[in-house]
């Protein structure tokens, strides 16, 4: 028995991204429903449009202010509550770890359940807790806080991806609208520095005020997401169940991986204490379990078996499939995303501890020094805008990989006593480029060859894996810095505290630089694996609609044929079942 499900949502994802049509059974083989291919979408004015953009791209600015904004606080911070140095880092570590490892979870349950609603809530989330963490009065509360509030970020993230790529078809304004958004990143991190440092020097409440402040920015992303964002349409999934084993599995494992590398610094034996080698080791077990019932469960969603009836086999969380897609080159752009973030995280970390601590400038002029960053990520997205529908990713890619080593190679063989100008200031500048050109191009990648009902997964494998990056980064180049800052006071005849406190100078500069070479190492191997790998991709933008809609019709096309195809499979199937019945 066939039937034709009628429950075809009225705005697909765009007509590029709609691959075939989609058919299911139930599970005895008799039963099948084909949801359509192509709808148009409705109508939306330019305006609506405009503040979409600028409201994920808002969501996009505060999620890395929440970092930045802390960075240039953390300071303050430790000597108004009486933090010692060593464990500062975790009131950045708790949002990363938190925000980091449920990415996947909540980006799954924004294309099951509704984008819309998970954006708002995820923005609500990182205001509310935000708002607590001003109020904090104890290291203890502020960390739960900020661990909580990375929950939002983990929920809205994801979503506006998205959201961007079912309101935005294959055209020059998809390619304007994820640009804007990646530029959120670079904007976020200038503006989260610069606000962070002037509340924090010049305000009565000092940090507590950068809480404040970006507590009334979420809101106003709440008010712009409830003006701006379409109800959702489900994309007639007949499934869904959530994976709650896959979530608990990576969730659970990588906390523990995130974890061990943001503590394993501090550690009371560094990274030979017991429970940072045993936190890697489960964590890392956990994950590969993950992969394995994910693999699981895809392969009995493939083959229609009675189990599928089962409570315990939803559809997967994520598609191990996915990483296939595009022949094997989103596994390489994802790979390149966490090498990028690695060198460019790296970079911003040990560029602000080198001015602060150093050198020995207050927040502010720190903060003077890391804005160039700001006006060259707000071009970079220019360019990419322009140039993307035009040129080979694999070119945008390689040259801003390759930009943001040289940043690090810059300091790496900086002379603390030249101008700003010689060093300082071309750093800070082509810095961006790897982040800005990498974000930009990959996510459009992925809302190209994942399917509609994937996206919001798509773009949180893109996300957890640059915030699995950032923690390797920093935590290598960690490992870098406290190796080489003790085995050079030696030289001084200067056995270094734990802190690092009472390290020479020289030895200081040397541990600085040896911590940029480590970024610089990994900005240069996601050049070499772009170049290598990404050469037939060609373009992932759109320049005119002409192109688009040729494009579109032939992918269609396509699209039916295959869908016929399937039809056909189906009829044999059923009458199979008939003959097997009349037996």
């Amino acid at each position: 028995m066939l039937t034709m499900s009628e429950s075809t949502p009225p705005r697909p994802q765009s007509p590029m991204d709609e691959k075939a049509a989609v058919v299911s059974s139930d599970s005895q083989g008799k039963r099948f429903s084909v949801v359509s291919i192509h709808h148009p979408h409705d109508p939306r004015s330019f305006a609506k449009d405009v503040i979409l953009i600028c409201t994920v791209t808002l969501a996009m600015i505060l999620n890395t202010a929440n970092n930045t904004a802390l960075a240039i606080a953390l300071p303050t911070i430790g000597r108004e509550l009486n933090i010692v140095e060593y464990k500062l880092q975790w009131i950045i570590s708790a949002y990363s770890l938190s925000s980091g490892c449920l990415l996947l979870f909540l980006g799954r349950l924004a294309d099951l359940y509704g984008r819309k609603w998970t954006f708002i809530l995820g923005c609500a989330f990182m205001g509310i807790f935000g708002l607590g963490c001003g109020f904090a009065q104890d290291e203890i509360t502020l960390d739960v806080l900020r661990g909580i509030q990375g929950i939002g970020a983990a929920a809205c993230i994801p979503a506006a991806l998205g959201i961007l790529a079912h309101n935005f078809p294959p055209s020059s304004l998809r390619s304007v609208a994820f640009a804007t958004f990646a530029a959120g990143a670079p904007v976020g991190a200038a503006i989260g520095a610069a606000i962070s440092g002037v509340l924090t020097q010049l305000t009565e409440k000092t940090w507590r005020s950068t809480f404040w402040f970006l507590t009334g920015l979420s809101f106003v992303c709440c008010i712009g997401a409830i003006m701006s964002i379409d109800n959702d349409v489900p994309y007639g999934l007949t499934d869904r169940r959530v994976d709650w084993l896959g979530a608990f599995l990576v969730t659970a494992g990588l906390t523990l991986i995130i974890f061990a590398l943001s503590d394993g610094g501090i550690a009371p034996d560094g990274w030979k204490t017991g429970y940072i080698i045993a936190l890697l080791i489960v964590g890392f077990f956990l994950v590969v379990i993950f992969v394995f019932w994910e693999h699981h469960l895809e392969q009995l969603h493939n083959r229609h078996e009675a189990s599928l009836e089962k409570w315990w086999t939803p559809s997967p969380l994520m598609s191990v499939t996915v990483w296939t897609r595009a022949q094997g080159k989103l596994a390489v752009v994802l790979a390149i995303a966490f090498l990028e973030w690695c060198s460019f995280q790296s970079f911003t970390f040990w560029i602000q501890l080198y001015y602060q601590d150093y050198v020995g400038l207050n927040p502010i002029l720190t903060m003077v020094r890391i804005l160039p960053m700001c006006v060259t990520g707000v071009l970079c997205n220019v360019i990419v805008a322009l140039v993307v529908g035009r040129i080979p990713v694999v070119f945008l890619i390689v040259i801003g990989t390759l930009l943001t080593g040289v940043a690090n190679l810059l300091f790496a063989v900086i002379n603390p006593a030249a101008t700003f100008w010689a060093f300082g200031f071309p750093a800070a500048v082509v810095s961006v480029f790897g982040a800005d050109f990498v974000f930009a191009t990959g996510t459009l990648f992925v809302a190209k060859v994942c399917l509609p009902h994937e996206q919001s997964v798509g773009g949180a494998l893109f996300q957890t894996l640059t915030q699995v990056g950032t923690a390797f980064g920093i935590a290598i180049s960690t490992i870098v810095f406290n190796a080489t800052i003790a085995k050079s006071s030696l030289t001084y005849g200067v056995h270094v505290n734990k802190s690092g406190t009472n390290a020479p100078r020289p030895a200081q500069l040397v541990a600085y630089k040896d911590a940029m070479w480590t970024g610089s190492s990994f900005g240069f191997a996601g050049a070499i694996l772009a170049l290598i790998f990404l050469r037939g991709v060609g373009i992932v933008g759109h320049r005119k609609e002409a192109e688009v809609k040729s494009e579109a019709t032939a992918m269609d096309q396509d699209a039916a044929v295959r869908a016929s195809e399937q039809l056909e499979l189906c009829m044999l199937i059923s009458s199979h079942g008939f003959l097997q019945a009349q037996a």
